[in-house]
């Protein structure tokens, strides 16, 4: 039976990695045409579920029936060698053909297959996402933004009945999520959108959650998941209550039982003393109440296994749900001790065109301030310089206390070590017990923190980061973070949040993300211009 029209419906669909592991597993769900957020933790198969309903993939099991035209937008990669925006909407030979009827070179049968609006359409279709750009122009050339952009243009442009959106909003800038999201607040079509922003979430018709068990939609944008999600959380709570009282509960019956046992087998010991009773009598009576005994004691057993196994899925499951928190040590910073200050710095990679030109500021006491402004202007590079990793080109940069650089690659860590080896490494002479307890906090227990840096995903690696940065025993006065929730899901965002609220020294944060600036106090904004 053929799809309803406009809609997506999959059927046992299933899929492993080329290695074997299964990556989706028996996935029944229809998709309504409606503005679809996709949400999930990093590595739950969320990119190879939208290639499988674009065909790009095939299923290993199932089916995938689509009702109308897809069209989709991958995260953005490096643009091939001569690609220009006019590739993205598949355009370049008929802008040749023009560009060949204007000068006077193309033949009669060329011109009754000239698109004369074509320029136009173009144009305009670029001007919604806020791109006044040629279409000649060469992709590498763009920003990642500005690259997102364009593809976002040519997706729309084809008037799909169907988008899929692979993290549209990585690598843009304000203006740009804004564009994205007033584009998506006009699209009338249906929509799945892979994203852990949320203030896009926050515009969707509905969330559907990717997790090892399948899909599950919850209607409403994003607060009403988190809804939701509140009130499974506090059933979990109830579950664990009632596990432990359960638990109690048994573990004084089985007490009674025994006792009363106890008080049995010794009225039978003392009558037996008296030797009234036929030898044979008592040992019949003394192998039942070995049985009896030993039945009871077996099903007690179970009976508490079973017990702390309702516990610990109990506790599995409010670890799944509750945010992390974590007790940090104070950093010491006085509200009045200058922290950094840069006087008329001009700074940059590449001495002819430095990004960042006679910038002077000052950070005074525990400040978080934002470094905001458009892709290109300097941003990153003014982290690298505060970190260290660069020097002023001209200027003065004075700063007095230790600091941290925190980025979306978590490049602090050694990838080829555990995770424990560069907690000691950036922290040495702390014991391994002490190591252990602190990456335990960031719930790195056990065997977790003896992972290879390079196995992890990158919600794990930048979680590790932060427990590396913020589990000793003292911490830095100053953190920079760089695009820290790039490519993170919304569980290990959460988890960074966390982290940096119980920290309360001084932060630097550039970010795109107005939802996660928010969640972290920031208290000041400082706004690089353009180049």
């Amino acid at each position: 039976m053929p799809a309803p029209l406009s809609a997506i419906t999959l059927s046992n669909l299933g899929w492993s990695a080329p290695d074997g592991t299964p990556v989706l597993t028996g996935l029944d769900f229809r998709f309504s045409p409606e503005r679809i957020g996709l949400i999930g933790r990093n590595g739950v198969g969320k990119s190879t579920l939208l290639a499988l309903v674009a065909g790009e993939r095939r299923p290993a099991t199932g089916d995938v029936r689509v009702g109308g035209s897809i069209a989709m937008l991958r995260q953005t990669q490096a643009p091939e060698t001569g690609q220009t925006i006019a590739d993205l909407f598949d355009a370049r030979a008929a802008l040749a053909l023009l560009d060949r009827a204007e000068t006077g070179a193309a033949t009669i049968p060329e011109l009754e297959q000239c698109d004369w609006t074509l320029p136009a359409r173009l144009a305009d279709a670029l001007a919604e996402v806020g791109l006044a750009t040629d279409p000649a122009t060469p992709l590498a050339h763009l920003s990642g933004g500005q690259r997102t952009r364009a593809a976002l243009a040519a997706a729309m442009a084809a008037r799909p009945d169907w988008l899929l959106l692979d993290e549209p909003t990585n690598h843009l800038d304000a203006d740009g999520r804004d564009a994205l999201i007033a584009l998506l607040g006009r699209w009338r079509g249906g929509a799945i959108i892979v994203s852990h922003d949320r203030t896009l979430l926050e515009r969707m018709d509905a969330i559907v959650e990717l997790t090892g068990l399948g899909l599950t939609r919850y209607g409403g944008n994003w607060s009403a998941y988190r809804a939701c999600k509140a009130v499974e959380l506090a059933a979990a709570h109830h579950a664990l209550d009632h596990a432990e009282r359960s638990a109690s509960d048994l573990a004084r019956k089985i007490q009674r039982a025994t006792e009363r046992k106890q008080r049995r087998d010794g009225a039978g010991a003392r009558h037996a003393a008296k030797g009234d009773m036929p030898r044979i009598l008592l040992g019949q009576r003394k192998n039942q109440a070995e049985r009896s005994g030993g039945n009871a004691a077996r099903l007690a057993d179970r009976q508490r296994a079973q017990s702390e196994r309702t516990i610990a899925d109990a506790r599995a499951q409010i670890e799944i749900l509750a945010p992390l928190t974590v007790a940090l040590p104070a950093a010491c910073v006085a509200t009045n001790r200058t922290l950094l200050r840069l006087e008329d710095v001009t700074a940059g990679h590449d001495p002819a065109d430095p990004p960042i030109r006679h910038l002077s500021l000052a950070m005074t006491g525990p400040e978080r301030i934002a470094i905001t402004g458009p892709n290109g202007a300097g941003k990153s590079t003014l982290l690298q310089l505060v970190a260290g990793q660069i020097a002023p080109l001209s200027g003065v940069l004075h700063r007095p206390i230790a600091c941290a650089l925190l980025d979306q690659d978590a490049g602090l860590l050694d990838p080829g070590a555990t995770i424990a080896d560069n907690f000691a490494r950036l922290h040495p002479g702390t014991t391994r017990n002490a190591v252990h307890a602190a990456l335990a906090r960031f719930r790195f227990r056990a065997e977790l923190a003896l992972q290879r840096v390079e196995a992890l995903s990158g919600g794990q690696r930048l979680r590790a980061a932060l427990a590396c940065v913020l589990g000793g025993e003292t911490l830095p006065p100053l953190l920079l973070l760089d695009e820290p929730t790039n490519h993170l899901d919304l569980d290990s965002i959460a988890t960074i949040e966390q982290g940096l609220a119980a920290y309360d020294g001084a932060l630097m944060v550039v970010s795109h993300d107005p939802a996660f600036l928010d969640a972290i106090g920031i208290s000041r904004r400082i706004a690089l211009p353009a180049r």
